[in-house]
């Protein structure tokens, strides 16, 4: 498959939302790399964690510039932009992915992505320049606001249990907290280890097992998914998984 037929089939499937098109794109030992989450995906972790990001996120993507490609290996930079009602809610991103290609499939796809509204240089030239992975460098979150902005984030997950509103999303829950989605997003990501999504589903499935425990009726456990925040059964299955 050329680089640019493959990109094209890539950017469709994220515009269709679908996890599985997305991950499809990877060979059966591809990974995909988000290096701002510090996280590494195989195909089935893929779609899993893109079940929840889809029910939070509708972005449009949108290819910026050419599409690079030497030998196996392919790069290109685009933006997300939120549609329909996420517009007043949702930064706009943008980002380069580096992908290497065994035959019609990704072995490695490595993804850098930042907030538009920050100023930027190139993304793919600085990856270039060793300098692609920084998300965080010019933040100027001290450690004291670090751990000040843990304490006002756990004080939501344990006594007003945020995470229990289904339309919860990352700029609803800086607001919350009283910070920047930039100054969130590194809170969650350095602070506790782990991504937005990864964060909340981790608080709705620890809330859905406890529900678990007190059932009476087996019919109930239909509800429990849309109880602990989840918008659909899907999502939950697979973040419960």
């Amino acid at each position: 498959m050329q680089a640019a037929e493959f990109v094209r089939s890539y950017f469709d499937a994220w515009n269709h939302h679908d996890p599985v098109e997305v991950a499809d794109h990877l060979a059966a030992n591809g990974i995909y790399r988000d290096v701002p989450e510090n996280a590494q995906r195989s195909h089935d972790e893929l779609i899993t964690n893109l079940y929840s990001f889809f029910q939070q996120f509708r972005h449009r993507y949108e290819l910026l510039g050419d599409v690079l490609s030497n030998g196996d290996t392919v790069a290109f930079q685009y933006r997300m932009i939120p549609s329909g009602r996420e517009c007043r809610d949702h930064q706009m991103y943008q980002g380069a992915e580096f992908i290497t290609l065994q035959d019609d499939a990704a072995l490695l796809i490595i993804d850098y992505y930042e907030a538009a509204s920050e100023p930027q240089q190139s993304i793919i030239a600085n990856r270039r320049n060793g300098n692609g992975g920084v998300k965080y460098a010019k933040s100027g979150l001290a450690d004291e606001q670090m751990r000040a902005y843990k304490y006002a984030l756990t004080q939501l997950m344990r006594d007003d249990r945020i995470y229990l509103r289904p339309g919860l999303t990352l700029p609803r829950l800086a607001e919350a907290v009283g910070c920047s989605v930039n100054h969130l997003s590194q809170v969650i990501n350095s602070g506790f280890g782990v991504s937005f999504f990864d964060f909340i589903n981790r608080h709705r499935v620890e809330h859905a097992k406890a529900m678990l425990d007190d059932l009476d009726d087996h019919d109930a456990v239909l509800n429990i998914a849309f109880t602990v925040g989840f918008n659909s059964n899907s999502a939950f299955y697979a973040a419960f998984k």
